[in-house]
């Protein structure tokens, strides 16, 4: 029993030590063909991406400076640090995610305030904000006030009280048609109610 762990470890160590060969055959063809790559460049610069320098900075940084400086990269050792730098700065800003003020409301929210609004003229602020909350979106008063206000809607005891273009003309004509009365010479005149 004592042979075969000594076996098994004489095993595992063939087996790394091809590993180890195959992926040094690897780094010299890969350093080879950088070296070439930077000959054919001359002195003109390559311009990369920001998702390109994120990969680079991230992959130098794991590598370090003594790695770079063995391998002979095609940007200096200084710029991939300084990259890498740059982008652990921009990480911790927050910049992309700050705006002024609070935030606004989701289009959602607001076109399902207005619908409530115009399809139930007589609920006010509270109700809107009470029917809201049943279906579990949590709204201000204030918040429900100010979205009515941006659509041009009134508040409920204005709103229920407005008449639509439409249903003005219309009732128009209604209320002259039996306000006129014939007289006998079969004339029509107006008679005030």
């Amino acid at each position: 029993m004592a042979a075969s762990p000594t076996l098994l470890q004489f095993l595992l160590m063939l087996v790394a030590g091809w590993l180890q060969r195959q992926q040094a055959a690897t780094i010299d063809y890969l350093k080879a063909e950088n070296r070439m790559l930077r000959a054919r460049l001359g002195g003109r610069r390559i311009i990369f991406t920001d998702a390109e320098r994120r990969q680079l900075a991230e992959k130098a940084r794991a590598l370090g400076r003594r790695a770079m400086d063995e391998l002979g990269t095609i940007v200096t050792p200084e710029t991939l640090l300084r990259w890498h730098r740059e982008l652990v700065a921009r990480k911790w800003t927050f910049v992309e995610r700050r705006s002024p003020g609070r935030p606004r409301t989701r289009e959602e929210l607001a076109a399902l305030v207005v619908r409530m609004a115009r399809e139930n003229r007589t609920w006010g602020y509270t109700r809107i904000q009470g029917a809201m909350a049943n279906l579990g979106h949590r709204l201000g008063r204030g918040t429900i006030r100010s979205i009515l206000k941006d659509h041009g809607i009134e508040p409920a005891p204005e709103r229920g009280k407005g008449m639509p273009w439409s249903v003005f003309r219309l009732g128009g004509f209604a209320s002259r048609a039996s306000r006129r009365i014939r007289t006998r010479s079969g004339c029509c005149r107006w008679q005030d109610s």
